[in-house]
């Protein structure tokens, strides 16, 4: 019986070895790259897009106007004009609504996500509504104002401000958990902030420290993990629970936004001044891990995700060697293009 079991015990141990095996010897997918540009000319700054997954529209903010490309067929099929010093977009597809916040004019600009018509103007947020978001358990939609230091909340129903939350200083980027939570960066302090979205109340305020002016922020719903990108070339990741300091991850320089792709557990930070974007993988909820530094263009500082072709879409244009008044330099006429970043 014994010289059977060493005779079959090597055999079963190589079949059970052999879908480890398979596995391993499987090659890592390829890494991401410029796929193209659409040039889209015309003049303007930008600030954030928005992906409307349903209809396979992206939203392109363009100082007074936003653009609506069709990512399928990749041409622009629309323009949402009158939205003065647009920041952000956000979408509610239970209301088949969009919302745009027009920072100049102190107001927020309601579309049909259907037709892309304007249905509405609703006045009185706070000054300068820069990031904007729809949170489904409320059915609210939030603004987050740069110079007002506050949030105004909307209620789509009523087209009108109903309530404003003081925040402790400049906010940047929100993201909300679906619920009755809104986490917000504040930039000038390097804290996070988290709200309640029933009593419109703010709950907590974390430090983010490593991390300097933090500007985009995505979040991992379900590993209650927070990303936020600053500007001191750092990704912080942060606990939703309870606000602990969860790891600090490199990135490239200029960052304004970031987004978290789910189904492959990769985060991808937008470098506009480096011209890159640093994916980073999530290995577990506590440890993560640069894997790849993807050429984009100088400028590229504002991405979205397109989560069923996992392709990111960037805005950009050329910049020319004279500066404006702010030190910001000026841009080559009818540069600006969105560029399309995904697997070959």
């Amino acid at each position: 019986m014994k010289k059977l079991l060493r005779s079959v015990l090597p055999a079963s141990l190589a079949l059970l070895m052999l879908p480890l095996a398979a596995n391993a010897a499987q090659p890592a997918p390829p890494t991401p790259q410029l796929l193209s540009t659409l040039p889209l000319g015309g003049p303007g700054g930008w600030d954030y897009l928005s992906f409307d997954a349903p209809h396979r529209h992206l939203f392109v903010s363009r100082g007074d106007r936003v653009l609506v490309i069709d990512v399928d067929q990749n041409k622009q099929i629309g323009t949402i004009a009158n939205t003065a010093g647009v920041h952000g977009i956000a979408l509610a597809p239970d209301l088949h609504r969009g919302f745009i916040s027009d920072g100049k004019a102190a107001s927020v600009t309601e579309f049909d996500l259907d037709s892309l018509k304007t249905v509405a103007t609703i006045e009185g947020t706070g000054l300068n509504p820069d990031a904007i978001l729809y949170d489904s358990a409320s059915h609210h939609v939030f603004t987050f104002n740069g110079k007002g230091h506050s949030a105004s909340v909307i209620d789509p129903a009523k087209g009108t401000v109903i309530a404003t939350i003081d925040l402790p200083g400049k906010p940047e980027f929100a993201v909300s958990d679906g619920a009755g939570h809104i986490y917000n960066n504040i930039e000038d302090k390097s804290e996070l902030v988290e709200i309640d979205t029933h009593s419109n109340k703010v709950l907590h305020v974390w430090p983010l420290a490593p991390c300097e002016s933090p500007s985009g922020l995505a979040f991992d719903v379900p590993h209650h993990r927070l990303f936020s990108v600053c500007d001191n070339q750092v990704m912080a990741v942060t606990d939703a629970l309870d606000g602990h300091h969860v790891a600090t991850v490199p990135i490239g320089e200029g960052p304004d936004a970031v987004e978290f792709d789910a189904a492959e557990s990769m985060i991808y930070s937008s470098n506009g001044q480096s011209g890159t974007i640093t994916a980073v993988h999530e290995d577990n909820a506590d440890h993560y891990s640069v894997s790849a530094t993807i050429p984009t263009q100088t400028s590229a500082r504002t991405l979205t995700l397109d989560p069923k072709l996992h392709r990111l879409y960037l805005s950009a244009a050329k910049l020319g060697a004279t500066r404006q008044p702010n030190g910001r330099p000026m841009l080559v006429p009818d540069s600006f293009g969105i560029l399309t970043v995904g697997r070959p």
